[in-house]
């Protein structure tokens, strides 16, 4: 196992901690996201990661119970999926290519795409369903890094807000947050 396996299962752990601290009426709950509720966060995850596995290295994730129905159950059949495509180091390995990221092995792809966004969908979950909304200091630190020469180009794609001022002596989860587009 690789360094990007390790650190995917204890950021998928904290997700999954949010999961289980889900209660049934909480998946109604408005989440940070405009338009979404607590499900729709996990609804989300197991939409798009398949879907971009699938383009970038023709990799099929086996789909698992409906977010309608069993949302706990589809986070942990794709999170399942996604472990053990890292875990495996020939899957690992496989090529990925997908526009205008480029040519790189799975587990780069998984690292720069999916990891830091089951983290920061970790706060949407915990902030909608009113549990701990800390995250892992040290992948706030490196996704804030990563992603902070990006910002032009990620909110031209849609997919992010407008970045939220925060005073400058805010931590690095509080600054990330603000980045992605959230009040915190």
């Amino acid at each position: 196992m690789g360094d990007v396996a390790d650190r995917y299962r204890t950021v998928a752990a904290a997700f999954t901690a949010r999961v289980d601290g889900t209660t049934s009426d909480g998946w109604d709950r408005p989440a940070p996201c405009e338009g979404w509720v607590a499900r729709d966060v996990v609804r989300h995850l197991v939409e798009w990661v398949p879907g971009v596995l699938e383009a970038g290295a023709g990799v099929q994730v086996a789909a698992g119970p409906s977010v309608d129905d069993d949302p706990a159950g589809a986070w942990r059949a794709l999170d399942a999926a996604i472990q053990a495509l890292l875990d495996d180091p020939a899957a690992s390995a496989r090529p990925f290519d997908l526009p205008p990221m480029g040519a790189m092995p799975l587990e780069t792809a998984i690292e720069r795409l999916v990891l830091g966004d089951v983290l920061v969908h970790t706060w949407d979950l915990a902030r909608a369903t009113d549990q701990d909304e800390t995250l892992l200091a040290t992948e706030v630190t490196s996704l804030l890094a990563g992603m902070a020469p990006m910002g032009d180009a990620m909110r031209a794609s849609g997919h992010f807000g407008p970045e939220v001022p925060v005073p400058a002596d805010a931590d690095d989860q509080t600054r990330l947050l603000a980045f992605t587009g959230r009040t915190p």
